[in-house]
């Protein structure tokens, strides 16, 4: 990510931010993640802003949280007393929300600004990691609950602009993300159903031989892809991708793949 042509622009990253707090409880089924963020964070542009599109907020209609302090929302439930006395006072940025509902009204996207929500686990859980001082202002943008690629797509489209501002976009979700199947035991098929599906989604990714207009084809038809409905039988951890894909609208420049509690997981940098 040190490249000319990537220092003009803030980065952009999909990443898998793992099974609610256990990535800050020291869970070992998450090594492999946390090793990924601590490599992965010094290769991204410090930001003066970072925006957060998180599998854990639907809304009828983008949604962007401005106000000027957040509190967090522990979305989680069944996990020891220390998971809810998580701390992240990032502040929020009433600034970068604005620009974001800008942009999207510019693009014919309706959207809503929310002063009241405040940050769910798909944003602290990743950024305590990543950014452990919360001295970078946070916004966080919802999925619309229609699930729809394509509207995905576009939103990232209508946000691209953003790059040149010097936010950091995190799409954050997960890329395999059965929950059933990551608490039964593991067998040889259901491991080359996880491998098949990600192995497409690598490959749809980072592979410099598709066009864009391939690779966004294939990613607006990911139901196709081998497994998808195992690997997602609900998409909601999946469109972030899409969201980060529409803002960056080329190949990634960097792919990892890394096991979370088992399965195969992966994550992107544009």
């Amino acid at each position: 990510m040190n490249s000319e042509s990537n220092s003009l622009r803030s980065s952009v990253i999909y990443l898998s931010h793992g099974g609610g707090p256990l990535p800050l409880l020291g869970d070992k089924g998450h090594q492999d993640m946390i090793a990924f963020i601590e490599k992965v964070t010094p290769m991204l542009i410090k930001p003066s802003a970072i925006l957060v599109i998180s599998a854990h907020w639907e809304a009828d209609k983008p949604s962007i949280t401005c106000g000027a302090s957040p509190s967090l929302l522990y979305d989680y439930y069944g996990f020891p007393k220390e998971a809810y006395n998580i701390k992240y006072p990032a502040s929020g940025s009433p600034e970068l929300a604005n620009k974001v509902f800008n942009l999207l009204k510019s693009a014919s996207i309706e959207a809503n600004l929310d002063d009241r929500r405040g940050f769910d686990h798909g944003l602290f859980v990743p950024l305590k990691m990543m950014y452990p001082d919360a001295d970078i202002p946070c916004v966080q943008l919802s999925l619309v609950n229609s699930l729809q690629p394509e509207a995905h797509i576009l939103i990232g489209k209508a946000l691209a602009g953003l790059r040149k501002d010097n936010v950091l976009i995190i799409g954050s979700g997960l890329s395999f993300h059965n929950l059933k199947e990551f608490f039964a035991l593991p067998t040889k098929k259901s491991q080359a159903l996880n491998e098949s599906f990600e192995q497409w989604l690598l490959d749809t990714c980072s592979n410099s031989r598709f066009t864009e207009v391939e690779r966004e084809k294939r990613l607006i038809n990911w139901e196709s892809a081998p497994a998808a409905r195992y690997c997602h039988p609900r998409e909601e951890h999946l469109l972030p991708l899409h969201v980060c894909y529409g803002v960056a609208g080329t190949v990634s420049k960097r792919a990892f793949a890394f096991e979370i509690m088992g399965k195969m997981t992966s994550a992107y940098i544009w």
